[in-house]
């Protein structure tokens, strides 16, 4: 299985620092459902693991979640392609769970889900949280600059990168969206079954 973990918001939907709460509010990134879907279409297994702490905070409801991620669903396969999982944390950041990115419980509950492991699998996001965990389960992570990844990079280009967040930026893949992202996965990692 050639899997691919993607984060959500910022990488292939719009972010916002309000939350999205809503399907309504849930608006894809140019070009996102097409660069899934041209994974798909070269044999990739796509998952998303993502932070939704909106629900925790009372932000909005599972039902509004679950209308997200059915719109998402549904531009993916418009697109001709297919989402193998969704995954999320729906805690808050002080309640000390293990699946809320930097750590790595989501990578984990994939993991076992698909039996699969997720070193070496190339995982995307726009925030360091989303490397970080990619990081603690041997993903290689790829940061796309759509959402909070610009402000991710200038944050890993003051620190020097390695000594507070464990990421190297002399060997951080970096790209300005999921589809260009997409195509580097595909040249990269498509012979690693």
């Amino acid at each position: 299985m050639k899997l691919v973990i993607l984060d959500r918001d910022g990488v292939i939907n719009q972010d916002s620092d309000e939350y999205v709460k809503s399907a309504d509010e849930f608006l894809l990134i140019n070009g996102s459902a097409e660069a899934i879907a041209h994974l798909h279409k070269n044999g990739f297994t796509v998952i998303v693991a993502t932070n939704q702490s909106g629900l925790a905070r009372g932000y909005f409801e599972l039902d509004d979640l679950e209308a997200m991620h059915s719109k998402l669903t549904v531009a993916v396969e418009a697109a001709g392609g297919e989402l193998a999982g969704i995954f999320y944390c729906p805690h808050g950041p002080d309640d000390g769970c293990y699946c809320r990115k930097p750590e790595s419980g989501l990578i984990e509950a994939i993991e076992a889900e698909f039996e699969v492991s997720a070193a070496g699998a190339p995982l995307v996001g726009d925030s360091i949280r989303d490397l970080q965990a990619g990081l603690a389960k041997g993903c290689e992570p790829i940061l796309v600059k759509t959402g909070k990844g610009q402000r991710s990079l200038e944050k890993l280009q003051s620190d020097g990168g390695t000594a507070e967040t464990g990421i190297s930026l002399e060997t951080l893949p970096c790209f300005d969206n999921l589809s260009t992202a997409a195509d580097y996965i595909i040249e990269h990692y498509s012979e690693n079954e």
